[in-house]
């Protein structure tokens, strides 16, 4: 966990000493102590990478600690000083933007005594690299000595234990033939009941695809309940699943009532996954059909009492634990896969799978983390180590071995694991907002690809059946939406709670105004709390820094929130009290108010200089303020549109200010659609402009501004969508042939699409997608020409014509 830390602070150093960076002219005279500092900092670093092999269980030393909470201080330290200078003359500096703006702070930085604050920061990592050297020898003596070995990056492939099911083929075939052969003229209702991981989800999952079950049944449509009990979200999972025209979002009487419409007169397949209560079956139960002949009803629940509640007891199924056989053959599909299985492993194996007390996701787990491992002694050490993870509690049981998986984890991939806890349980997140946002927060190792890092932290986890893929893209290759398992989510909330890596606190506003919000203890999301807030929920993430630091009041809170969270469940808007106290957050890296609407661009936004991702959502056209480009560290900037289910249905077009090419981190701009104009001359260079050098990603972009300086300034990316009418562009399209980057390009309601060749498209293309396009079918043989093309999309009026 110490290496985030570290390597946090490695990353806001290099960002302070980069030759661009407009920081430059505020640590100029302090340059030599920042190098200086960056070569302790880096030499912890690379032991910090060596101390994680070191510490084979995994578990956090008083050490790790320590250096955590050293390498958080100095960044906080640095960061704030800045700051508060740079706020000093904030309102002497009004309508000054970019590199003017710090040039005229920087006459008063020599004037604070930073010069010591920054030699007394080295003494503090003087004084943990002592430590270090300490324990440098001991390590290796410890390594030898180790019951667990380090386990390295795991093989792929490992089975995903929500979807693939060993054994339970008598009770699959059982469901299935007892659903299908149903002529009961009232629903047939079958509660799966058993202990949290058993399979409850995976054997509803299997007869729910079951091919009979979908020859048989006109509707089939899922629900996942959980403990949060959203019967609002229960209504739009089951109309979803149906397939159902456009409908109410937001009142829940008009849901239930277009849900009963949509399944009368059919013969339905409803499954309500993990109901813990019986409120939530009684809050549904009305809304399917009683008169529909052969229909039925699948739940599961970790709940006696809601089975009984929901069906008849004979109908009921108890999942019990896995035998001897069933655990080794589960256990034997994950560890091995399609491999041939040495006869020396299968004592020992059976061995661990006995110690996993039959458990479905105990078994996949520790498979999963053996699937690399193909030494006999490994075997034998985690075979010891499982033993000592065992309890009478078959929860308690479980939990110790999701541990066992969680301690032998990398430090990053700890974090962004841990970064789950934040969500409300069960819920499905985009992945590529998650791996964004673990880039802002510093969580990943430093490497120049940053969203390949991201991605192969993802699939570690997926690898070691620690989170699960919910969709992925139509090739197979990307991983679009994803969650954890309950179990794994009670681990991070208690992981956080202890407060050792990060805190998590409650932001709560006040009805008075003016007011500073308040901070409470970090809990898990549930939405009888969001319901109760009147401006809505929203969790702030806290750095943990060393306690000397802290003042232990609200202020002290405030300054060392480092991101934001927004969760609701009804329409708010981003209330009066929130606005100006963004002020307070003033080292803030993450802002993500995606689920709150807002009228206009929040003007004290602009003060949160080292702002890294910023998610907003929008109810009228936005205008981006000049000042900008003083978020000179951001690197992901969203804008969701007036839809909030259809977001570029209805078009919202934002002109950016020629200052946002100052926004030199920036990776990834997503706006409903957006007028880029032409970057500005750089001095100096005749010709040369400014350019978005590290950019990734750019949509929606309106065809009139594809000119070629605005296409030279962002020709690194790799994912470009266009959306707007193209007539008038006068050919602008063409210059999309200078991107040699781009892999992946959309065309969103773009009228007037008329290519005369598939010249003007890069040959580096492999991902094209048509929506609202309304091109004759026979411009797909233009497309046909695309040398590299990998997946094709033709959604909704792409094209037109009868052949």
């Amino acid at each position: 966990m110490a290496h985030a830390s570290v390597a946090s602070l490695m990353r806001t150093i290099e960002s302070l000493l980069t030759y661009n960076s407009p920081m430059q002219s505020l640590i100029c005279d302090h340059r030599e102590e920042f190098c200086a500092l960056r070569e302790k900092v880096r030499s912890l670093e690379v032991f910090i990478e060596s101390f994680e092999k070191i510490n084979v269980f995994g578990q956090m030393t008083d050490f790790e600690v320590e250096v955590n909470e050293v390498a958080n201080s100095v960044e906080y330290v640095i960061l704030l000083e800045l700051t508060e200078t740079i706020m000093e003359k904030n309102k002497s500096t009004i309508g000054i933007t970019g590199s003017r703006f710090f040039k005229r702070i920087s006459n008063i930085w020599t004037c604070r005594n930073f010069r010591k604050c920054l030699q007394q920061l080295a003494k503090d990592i003087d004084r943990v690299w002592k430590v270090s050297a300490k324990i440098q020898d001991k390590g290796k003596q410890a390594s030898k000595e180790s019951t667990v070995q380090e386990f390295p990056i795991s093989a792929k492939d490992i089975l995903n234990v929500e979807n693939i099911m060993v054994g339970r083929d008598d009770q699959r075939k059982w469901l299935v033939e007892d659903l299908t052969r149903s002529y009961s003229s009232k629903p047939k209702v079958i509660p799966i009941v058993g202990m949290g991981g058993i399979g409850k989800t995976t054997l509803a999952n299997e007869v729910y695809n079951d091919a009979c079950i979908h020859s048989h049944f006109d509707v089939c449509a899922w629900a996942t309940v959980s403990q949060q009990q959203n019967v609002k979200e229960i209504l739009l999972s089951l109309l979803r699943s149906t397939k159902s025209d456009t409908f109410d979002m937001n009142d829940e009487a008009k849901l239930a009532d277009r849900l009963q419409k949509s399944l009368k007169g059919k013969r339905y397949l409803i499954v309500l996954d993990d109901i813990w209560k019986t409120e939530a079956w009684d809050a549904v139960r009305l809304c399917f059909p009683s008169e529909n002949k052969g229909s039925g009803i699948l739940l599961t629940t970790r709940n006696t009492e809601v089975a009984r509640d929901a069906g008849t007891e004979n109908l009921s199924l108890q999942m019990d634990l896995m035998g001897p056989d069933e655990s080794w053959n589960l256990f034997k599909s994950v560890a091995f896969a399609n491999e041939a299985l040495p006869s020396e492993f299968e004592t020992i194996g059976k061995q661990i799978a006995e110690k996993c007390h039959g458990l479905p996701l105990t078994i996949a787990v520790v498979a999963g983390l053996l699937r690399s491992k193909r030494a006999i002694e490994d075997w034998e050490n985690v075979a010891k180590d499982v033993k000592s993870f065992v309890t009478n509690d078959a929860d308690e049981r479980c939990s110790r071995v999701l541990r066992l998986s969680y301690n032998h984890l990398p430090s990053d991939l700890k974090t962004c694991l841990l970064h789950f806890g934040i969500f409300p349980e069960d819920n499905e997140i985009p992945a590529k907002n998650l791996m964004r946002m673990w880039m802002a927060e510093g969580f990943l190792k430093l490497e120049n690809d940053l969203e390949g890092g991201a991605e192969k932290c993802l699939q570690e986890l997926v690898d070691r059946c620690l989170v699960l893929v919910c969709k992925k893209s139509l090739d197979g290759t990307k991983i679009r939406s994803c969650k954890v398992h309950d179990l794994i989510y009670d681990l991070c909330v208690r992981e956080i709670q202890r407060e050792n890596i990060f805190i998590m606190n409650d932001i709560v506003l006040q009805y008075s105004y003016p007011t500073m919000p308040k901070m409470l203890p970090f809990k898990s999301v549930t939405v009888d709390k969001i319901d109760n807030c009147h401006y809505g929920l929203y969790k702030g993430l806290l750095t943990n820094v060393h306690r000397q630091l802290r003042d232990h009041d609200n202020n002290d809170l405030l300054k060392r929130t480092r991101s934001i969270f927004s969760f609701h469940t009804k329409d708010s808007y981003l209330s009066h009290v929130l606005k100006p106290e963004l002020n307070h957050f003033k080292l803030l890296r993450v802002l993500d108010l995606n689920d709150v609407r807002i009228g206009f661009f929040p003007v004290q936004i602009l003060s949160l200089i080292w702002l890294r991702y910023l998610s907003l959502h929008c109810r009228a056209n936005l205008d981006i303020p000049s000042e900008i480009c003083r978020l000179w560290n951001l690197q992901t900037f969203i804008v969701q549109g007036k839809n909030a289910f259809d977001a570029w249905f209805v078009s919202d077009f934002i002109t950016c200010p020629v200052q946002i090419w100052g926004l030199m981190q920036l990776r990834h701009l997503k706006l409903p659609e957006l007028y880029l104009p032409n970057p500005p001359s750089v001095s100096g260079g005749k010709g040369s402009h400014m350019v978005f050098s590290n950019i990734q990603t750019i949509s929606y972009l309106s065809p009139r501004c594809c000119t070629e300086e605005v296409i030279m300034g962002i020709q690194n990316v790799k994912e470009l969508g266009i959306s707007g009418n193209v007539a008038g562009s006068n050919g602008l399209l063409d210059n999309l042939v200078h991107l040699q980057q781009l892999e992946t390009l959309s065309f969103i309601f773009c009228s007037d699409l008329y290519p005369a060749s598939a010249k003007f498209l890069p040959a580096t293309v492999k991902k094209l997608k048509l929506k609202g396009t309304h091109l004759s079918w026979s411009y797909l043989d233009i497309i046909a020409e695309m040398p590299n093309l990998e997946v094709l999309k033709l959604m909704d009026y792409a094209c037109r014509g009868e052949e």
